[in-house]
């Protein structure tokens, strides 16, 4: 965290020299002459002066195609900041209150707020001429566009990619990976029928853009406005209608829940681990003795409520108050209430080594990291520590977490409030400058800074090889990255282009984000097994729909 604030100031400490411009001195001062003066007065005038207006009258501005460029890339840092705090606030609200009915909308809702807040800033943010805001908000759609195109491509190739296991059914079969034609079809992952219904969920978001193609059949300004109110009212009924769903069948924020919950728990486990995936005995010890407050080379079971508390569970609302004794009967192997140190670090080693064994199981389910230590274990003494529940965290923790959790979605959005503009501002000006692409950036560059950190999450969390580890990715892939957002900024970027009368012409970004998350959600639709080939099918849809949109934007001339 200090490296990443070090790092954020030094960029702004850079982007200091930019804030310097020059303004004309009106006035009659009398100077003595030399002769020379007017005549090189006369020679400066010839020369022609561009200048720029700092945004907000003190961010920095340029003209030097350069330094535009410098801008881009620092306010892309600055907004992957943001991204990252509205991201850690929106998980955290989630954890706080659950999978419950309000606790799925608000996290459906929160999700979305870095796309919503750019598709926002880019459509009201244009006080200029209305060719100037057009395109701005056309800007909009193409960072929403290319923000689904990038979930659905490379990080959904690369989830199955790094997922795919042996699904030979030959026990003879080596697990060593050869690239050749036929090895692409042995290896490959398989999912949950959850994670079909997700995706045609899904393609239930595509009606409102099917809509808005027939813009471009049309040919009319008045034929578009038709077809972008209709597409505003269908996206607002999917919505009404997702958040009502939810009430009645809460499985899609239920396996959010346990995503989330799946992440957070390896995290945990990662700490107890060397770096060569062995159990730190020398840390396990260290943790014993600063459990150990009496100094009397026991833990009681009050001593005990430390060690949960200390790697972080409660507050992350995995435990219930039963869960300390449960701890202390799976610790207390001589049943004499006490808990040793060679106790404590011979189960602890056989449950991180169970652990890690398990993340290799394919029929493994993340709620079974922890085995027992007798035949009596109960199915919920082995979920130990990942099971769900609805506890509350005490009341002085619980307001923590609430204010923790505000804090961090306001720093956000301010953040991503304050840049966007300025952001989209600089990339028209580089664009312009450079006779570059226009989509080049909001398509490509942008959805980058602000998916990132949900990409490598997502690839880390296939590496497990797991069935639920990859359904809940892909699930999350289909709903949280890519519906969501297309439901709910898309509502926000057809009210303003609406209600401000935009002329615009985003064909291009609706038909390709169409073909794209078409192709994608049929095919994940109706299977569950998805081979290793199909992880380079959809690598190479990602350049494919970067030449659709410069085919239809340059040859074709479209908008």
């Amino acid at each position: 965290m200090i490296t990443r604030t070090a790092i954020t100031f030094f960029l702004l400490l850079l982007m200091t020299p930019y804030l310097g411009y020059s303004r004309f001195m009106g006035g009659d001062i009398n100077l003595v002459s030399d002769g020379l003066t007017v005549a090189q007065s006369s020679h400066n005038l010839t020369a022609s002066t561009v200048t720029c207006e700092p945004t907000y009258g003190f961010l920095p501005c340029t003209t030097e195609v350069w330094g535009q460029l410098f801008l881009i890339v620092i306010y892309e840092y600055l907004l992957s900041v943001g991204e990252k705090y509205v991201s850690e606030g929106s998980e955290l609200f989630f954890k706080i209150i659950g999978p419950s009915i309000f606790g799925g909308s608000l996290f459906h809702i929160l999700g979305t707020v870095p796309q919503v807040i750019m598709v926002l800033v880019s459509g009201l943010s244009a006080s200029v001429t209305p060719a100037a805001a057009s395109q701005q908000a056309a800007y909009g759609l193409s960072l929403l566009a290319g923000s689904a195109v990038m979930l659905l491509t490379l990080v959904w190739g690369s989830c199955v990619a790094f997922a795919s296991t042996n699904q030979s059914e030959d026990p003879n079969s080596s697990d060593v990976l050869r690239l050749t034609p036929k090895n692409l079809n042995r290896f490959g992952v398989t999912t949950d029928i959850q994670t079909s219904y997700t995706a045609r969920i899904m393609m239930l978001s595509m009606v409102p853009f099917l809509i808005l193609q027939l813009a471009k059949i049309m040919n009319s300004s008045s034929g578009t406005r038709v077809a972008v109110l209709v597409a505003l009212l269908i996206t607002l009924a999917l919505l009404s209608v997702y958040i009502f769903y939810q009430v009645f069948q809460p499985w899609i924020a239920e396996r959010r829940f346990d995503y989330l919950r799946q992440k957070y728990v390896k995290e945990r486990l990662q700490r107890l681990l060397t770096s060569n995936g062995k159990p730190n005995k020398a840390y396990i010890k260290e943790i014993f003795h600063q459990i150990d407050k009496n100094n009397d080379s026991f833990i009681s079971k009050a001593e005990l409520r430390t060690l949960v508390l200390g790697i972080h569970l409660k507050n992350d609302g995995l435990i219930r108050d039963d869960y300390v004794e449960e701890v202390m009967n799976a610790f207390d192997v001589s049943d004499d209430h006490h808990i040793d140190e060679a106790e404590f670090v011979r189960v602890l080693f056989k449950w991180l080594i169970e652990a890690r064994q398990s993340v290799t199981n394919p029929d493994h389910k993340p709620r079974s990291f922890f085995g027992s230590h007798s035949k009596d274990t109960t199915e919920e003494q082995q979920s130990l520590v990942v099971k769900k529940n609805k506890t509350q965290s005490t009341a002085s923790n619980s307001l923590w977490m609430y204010l923790k959790a505000t804090f961090l979605l306001v720093l956000g959005t301010a953040v991503l409030s304050l840049l966007g503009g300025p952001l989209i501002t600089s990339v028209t000006a580089f664009a312009n400058a450079t006779n570059m692409p226009s989509f080049f950036i909001p398509y490509v560059a942008i959805p980058v800074a602000l998916n990132y950190r949900g990409a490598i999450a997502a690839v880390k969390s296939v590496r497990q090889k797991t069935q639920q580890s990859i359904s809940l990715t892909l699930s999350e892939l289909c709903l949280v990255r890519s519906a969501a957002p297309l439901r709910v900024t898309l509502t926000s970027f057809l009210a303003i282009v609406y209600i401000r009368d935009l002329s615009w012409d985003v064909s291009a970004e609706v038909l390709v984000v169409l073909i794209i998350s078409s192709v994608v959600g049929l095919f994940a639709s109706f299977r569950t097994s998805f081979p290793l080939w199909t992880a380079f099918v959809a690598y190479l849809l990602y350049p494919v729909s970067l030449l659709q949109l410069y085919v239809l934007t340059t040859v074709f001339g479209w908008s």
